[in-house]
């Protein structure tokens, strides 16, 4: 499919859900609330600005890719999206609430005790809309707050004992910890590189693994808040794969880029890891939506030729997808991101609609385990509800 396409199909569903919602917002919140015209053509004009500059931003971000001033008003855009939905969902639950309660009190009514039916008087009308807009403002707005606080709070660091075939009891208790979905870009830059950089290092361990979508833009552009990782320190060594918006922005200079900084990136190939007494196969293939975009992409076939079936083996892959053919090959796990989780509420439920039991944690397929991960930062709004983000250090064990 071609990548403009991807993109409409993923677009127009955004657009159309953003202009309902501000459409909404406007008749429930302000058209309903007050008859003060100065007021409703504020409003008009607040809401109308707010969509068309939601909408475009990224076209701006594109003709002024280094502008701060345009950075900030992408984060505040990002924000007000956000902040939006929320309301947009809390007015909508509020309201579908104070439906349900007047059905349900029509039909307990019984018909002879029932009184001739009058309308609502103008000032209960309005005590009624005053109390729906303070209810869902306070309800989105506290939302988006704490969503905004926990995407902008450190990972937590989320422990994970996994069994695995095959490998060697000197191994007992491998230390291999993921990073993934850090999305450094407009938003999260230098300081929080440095600081996810110093929580990994203060878990001492043993490997780490890098899988994908690591940034949002040029390696000139950000290739200066990315040099933190290279201050990453595993005793054997520190590892990355590709992500789908690690094309977007250039894979190709992006890997030659990490090397650079002394990591090690796993394109559709094998490595051994431990030594002659004891080991484990680690491999990593590129995205599987690569192809998308014109390139190899995703070679499973290359990644395990030199994996031997007799040894313990992990495979490091962006995306879940393809999980039952890896686990027929006979590999014993696979750390995985790209989900978020589902980042944002009721994003988390789509994505267990979605992905099942892969949308993240810990899964299997007959012998074989996968690991998905709810990710280190967060894409769109700077929010994170019902999905925080994630450092997963994977303790392994004999399986």
């Amino acid at each position: 499919m071609p990548r403009w396409l991807s993109f409409l199909l993923w677009f127009v569903p955004i657009l159309t859900l953003l202009g309902v919602a501000h459409v909404y917002l406007y008749r429930r919140l302000i058209r309903d609330m007050t008859a003060h015209r100065g007021l409703r053509r504020g409003a008009q004009v607040l809401l109308v600005s707010g969509f068309v500059a939601a909408a475009g931003f990224r076209s701006v971000g594109v003709w002024f890719p280094s502008s701060e001033s345009v950075r900030i008003l992408g984060i505040g855009l990002l924000t007000w999206m956000g902040l939006l939905m929320y309301l947009f969902f809390c007015t909508l639950a509020v309201e579908l609430v104070q439906r349900v309660v007047s059905w349900r009190k029509r039909d307990v009514t019984p018909p002879s005790e029932a009184l001739p039916s009058q309308p609502p008087s103008p000032e209960r009308r309005a005590v009624l809309t005053g109390g729906l807009a303070v209810g869902a403002g306070v309800a989105g707005i506290g939302m988006s707050g704490f969503g905004a606080w926990r995407a902008f709070h450190p990972p937590d660091v989320n422990d994970i004992p996994v069994r695995l075939p095959r490998l060697p009891r000197a191994l007992d208790g491998f230390s291999l910890v993921q990073l993934t979905d850090i999305h450094v870009g407009d938003v999260l830059q230098r300081h929080f590189i440095d600081e996810l950089v110093a929580r990994t290092n203060a878990l001492k361990p043993d490997l780490i693994a890098i899988t994908g979508d690591l940034v949002d833009g040029s390696v000139s552009r950000l290739g200066p808040y990315v040099t933190g990782l290279g201050a990453l320190r595993a005793r054997h060594g520190v590892f990355f794969v590709t992500g789908n918006h690690d094309y977007y922005s250039g894979a190709t200079s992006w890997v030659a880029f990490l090397e650079r900084l002394g990591i090690t990136v796993l394109r559709n190939r094998a490595v051994s890891i431990g030594d002659a007494g004891a080991s484990f196969s680690l491999a990593g293939v590129d995205d599987w939506s690569a192809f998308r975009m014109g390139e190899p992409g995703y070679d499973l076939d290359s990644a395990l030729r030199e994996v031997s079936p007799d040894r313990a083996s992990v495979l490091l892959a962006h995306q879940p997808s393809n999980f039952d053919e890896v686990a027929r090959r006979g590999v014993g796990l696979q750390i995985s991101g790209h989900t978020h989780g589902g980042q944002m509420f009721p994003g988390n439920l789509v994505g267990d609609l979605v992905w099942g039991s892969r949308n993240a944690g810990l899964s299997r397929a007959g012998d074989s385990q996968l690991y998905v991960s709810r990710g280190c930062g967060f894409v769109g709004p700077p929010m994170r509800v019902g999905a925080p983000p994630e450092i997963a250090r994977l303790v392994l064990m004999p399986g």
